[in-house]
This record gives C-alpha cells, sequence and structure tokens, in this order.
C-alpha cells in the first residue's frame, strides 16, 4: 500500500511542485492511515470504505490534534484517493463524504502606528548609504502597503518621485498592473537614497534594480527581511516583525484613518474585495477596544 503513497508522492513533487515540508507531512499521514487500515485487516487500497475511513478519522480526533493538523491529515488523504481514481486504482471516492474541519480566518496583528515611528525613527539613525536605503525601503513597504516580492523587483522607471504627485508603478500577481500613490515624506527619503546612497552602492551603472545590497546586486526577499528585523530588534518591538506585516499595518492604518474598503482593495492589489475585508474586522476590534477606553462605564 505504501508503494502508492510514494508514487503519489512523486506526483506532488514533479507534476504540482509540493514544498520538501509538504511532501514530508503528506507522506507520514498517508503512512499512518496505511498502517492503521492494515491494523484492522484492509491489504489494498481496493478495498477501502468509507466506514474505514471514518474510523481512522475519529481515531485521529481521538489524539488531540489541532485543527489546522486535522485539516491537513484529511486534505491528503482526499487528494490521494483523487490520484487513485485518475490512475483507475480504485473506481469510486470513497471519501467524497468526509468533511474538512472549518479553520478559523487568523486575524493579522498590525503594528501600532507609535511602533511604526520607532521603526523608521531607528533606520535614521544608520549612517552611510545602508542607512539611506533602509529608510527608503521601510518608507515605501508603509506608504504603500506593497508586497516584498513586488518591492524587491522593483526599478528605477517604476519609481516617479514628483512631490505632490509621486506614485509607483507596481507588477502583483499575474503581472497586473496598479499605481500606488507616495506621501511626500516617502518621496524626499526615496530621492534621498537615489541620489545619494544607491550611487555608491551600484558597481554596473546600467542596473537597474531600485533596492540593491552592499555587493550592488538586487535586494533579494530575505535580505529584505533580515533588515526589517534589524530594525524591529532595534526599535524594541516585541511583536514578530516582517514585511507581510507591515502591509497588514498599511492596510489598516488606512482604514482606520477613513479609507475605503475598495481603494485598500486597489492599493494592495487584491484580486478580490473578499480578501480585503478581513482587515475590517481588525478596524472594528480597534474600535471596540477605543470605546472601551473611552466610555466612562465601560469596563
Amino acid at each position: 500500500m505504501k508503494e502508492l503513497v510514494d508514487r503519489f508522492l512523486q506526483v506532488l513533487a514533479v507534476e504540482k511542485g509540493f514544498s520538501p515540508n509538504t511532501q514530508f507531512a503528506y507522506r507520514n499521514d498517508l503512512h499512518q492511515l496505511a498502517d492503521f487500515l492494515q491494523k484492522t485487516g484492509v491489504r489494498s487500497w481496493v478495498d477501502v470504505t468509507l466506514d474505514n475511513l471514518s474510523a481512522y478519522v475519529l481515531a485521529q480526533k481521538g489524539k488531540a490534534y489541532s485543527t489546522a493538523t486535522m485539516a491537513r491529515k484529511i486534505a491528503s488523504l482526499k487528494s490521494f484517493f483523487n490520484f487513485l481514481v485518475q490512475e483507475e486504482v480504485v473506481k469510486q471516492d470513497p471519501t467524497e463524504d468526509i468533511s474538512s474541519p472549518k479553520l478559523g480566518r487568523r486575524l493579522p496583528k498590525p503594528l501600532t502606528e507609535a511602533e511604526i515611528t520607532r521603526l523608521l525613527d531607528e533606520t535614521a539613525r544608520t549612517n552611510g548609504p545602508d542607512g539611506l536605503r533602509d529608510r527608503a525601503l521601510l518608507e515605501l513597504l508603509y506608504a504603500t502597503g506593497m508586497r516584498v516580492s513586488e518591492l524587491v523587483s522593483l526599478n528605477l522607471p517604476q519609481l516617479h518621485l514628483t512631490p505632490s504627485d509621486g506614485f509607483v508603478r507596481c507588477f502583483g500577481k499575474g503581472g497586473k498592473e496598479r499605481l500606488i500613490q507616495i506621501h511626500d515624506e516617502a518621496v524626499s527619503v526615496l530621492q534621498g537614497y537615489i541620489t545619494k546612497g544607491r550611487p555608491q552602492m551600484v558597481t554596473d551603472g546600467q542596473h537597474a534594480a531600485v533596492f540593491v545590497n552592499h555587493r550592488g546586486e538586487r535586494l533579494t526577499r530575505q535580505g529584505c527581511w533580515l533588515i526589517l528585523k534589524e530594525y524591529a530588534q532595534r526599535a524594541h518591538i516585541g511583536s514578530t516583525v516582517t514585511p507581510h506585516v507591515l502591509r497588514h499595518s498599511f492596510a489598516t492604518h488606512m482604514l482606520r484613518g477613513g479609507a475605503t474598503l475598495r481603494q485598500v482593495q486597489e492599493w494592495l492589489g487584491h484580486a478580490s474585495i473578499t480578501t480585503t475585508q478581513v482587515y475590517t474586522l481588525l478596524t472594528d476590534r480597534y474600535v471596540q477596544e477605543q470605546y472601551e477606553k473611552a466610555h466612562p462605564r465601560a469596563g
């Protein structure tokens, strides 16, 4: 039975492009399933019934796995039996009536405006071209809510740094283009980096990347994350700070400041407004907290 599992895992790796971690998790899940079935007398995937699988799922629930882990275990067996049907190993999929547990939507934790200020102030304490780059990088992330992949792929022609009319031409998922306005402070910081900092870091004058590392090469996502991590530590921000947290913070602060959900959707480059609606839960929670702090009878 495990030979078919291994063949399925090869398909995940080669045709589906699943990560090694996901492959490892699926292997453990399906080997665990095979062991369970064999202990109950099942010797072939052809003989597996809905009752067999229901008993397996019930046994796993008794082990107090998290909801996310149970959802993955059920996803792995559903995906595997779909593979068995396609390979004509089994005629009917016995997992069709097995439902996955619903995962609660995790709300992102944005930084406060005071934390953002501390973070940006720390970049001003770094001298030289690195400091100019770091300030420009973090200012642009928070000014636009761009994805880190969009940020590190920026080229100079995509920046339009005119005071009172600054914007960045951003290419998001699927190459979809959007224009995001940049406030004057960010424009000024970017101009300082482009004219004073970047020329000291770039050895090839034809290099178009906006953000570069100390070797003059395009900054990577990992490099951006490490820069942000260092400044978050300097600013004594206790929570984990990633480029995605700055994106969340931008969206949340803009909604609190009066921007519409549709505007934030366009700035973030979300294909569907339902993706953006998670931020309304954050702002609603913020309003409730402010009410409870302000009302003399609350709390």
